[in-house]
């Protein structure tokens, strides 16, 4: 990781194509700035390189908002610009200091100062203080010691692929809507963890995921999901909720998946969810035989869905 000030003496880098953005989601309009970067590097025989900034800036220059909600927390965005076989990864402490560098003095020191000889950003990238360099004022601060390319808006029916319109429709539970923005299905990690065991009672055994805090996570409700385990992909349905047919009174969002055609002892393992269709909403049954009529509907509703896609 980047901090500041940079003691650009420590650095000495090869030249660089670089790739500059927050990139949260790394999703398809994302994929276009760093894969343009990539093509310029290898047209110009130079390595491919991403920047990319932690936390997120709301986090240090918003007043209230001190944890923010990520689609891609730091370590997943890591695996998958790492995926797009990227030479190096710029991760810039993103503090006050850092904030108020002027547009002249970030790109003297994060451009210029990590030998960048080709930059490439979407046409509404904004850097310095105040989001005053835009990239109408890049070949200014240039100082004629690096070439640029501006990406054009990335569209998808209609409307910009955006961070901020995936993060409505995750809010929204249209998980089936992701693939076509992100490019790939949204997926949260977590470790299975000791629940009450009450679904192994009622015929249906779930796995109780303690989800990484830092993603943001689909409303309550029941969902088809896969689920990797040990580098093997299963099928299966999620509630997302506080149970409330047994429980009056939790307050920590509990995440459980039952797997179809599944029965290994898997706690304390690190999985991946990967989410694919809302089915219906949480709700509170009048007893266990109600639940559990419900779920086998649920899960018939997943199955047929994974038969069909």
């Amino acid at each position: 990781m980047l901090k500041f000030p940079l003691n650009i003496e420590k650095h000495n880098f090869p030249p660089l194509a670089m790739a500059l953005g927050y990139f949260d989601g790394v999703h398809r309009g994302h994929q276009q700035v760093i894969l343009e970067a990539k093509k310029k590097a290898e047209a110009d025989g130079i390595n491919s390189a991403v920047m990319t900034f932690d936390p997120h800036p709301s986090v240090v220059l918003g007043k209230e908002k001190k944890h923010v909600k990520y689609i891609t927390p730091l370590h997943e965005k890591v695996r998958l610009i790492e995926k797009h076989g990227i030479d190096y990864l710029f991760i810039v402490q993103f503090t006050e200091n850092f904030a108020n560098l002027l547009p002249q003095e970030f790109i003297d020191q994060y451009v210029i100062g990590l030998n960048v000889k080709h930059v490439v950003a979407g046409f509404d990238y904004t850097y310095g203080r105040m989001g005053r360099g835009t990239m109408e004022t890049l070949p200014f601060h240039s100082r004629e010691q690096f070439s640029y390319t501006i990406v054009p808006k990335f569209s998808e029916g209609y409307e910009k692929v955006s961070s901020t319109r995936i993060r409505h429709l995750i809010n929204e539970g249209a998980t089936d809507k992701l693939p076509s923005l992100l490019g790939r299905y949204y997926t949260t990690t977590g470790i299975v963890v000791h629940g009450d065991k009450r679904g192994r009672t009622i015929g249906f055994p779930t796995a109780n995921i303690n989800n990484d805090d830092e993603y943001l996570m689909p409303p309550t409700g029941v969902y088809a999901v896969r689920m990797k385990v040990n580098d093997v992909w299963h099928e299966g349905v999620c509630n997302v909720g506080y149970k409330p047919t047994f429980n009056h009174e939790a307050l920590k969002l509990s995440v459980e998946v039952h797997l179809f055609e599944f029965n290994q002892d898997i706690y304390e393992e690190e999985v991946i969810v990967e989410w694919h269709l809302y089915l219906r909403k949480e709700q509170k049954f009048s007893g266990i035989e109600e639940l559990v009529k419900q779920i086998a509907k649920d899960k018939q509703h997943a199955l047929d869905y994974f038969k069909k896609s």
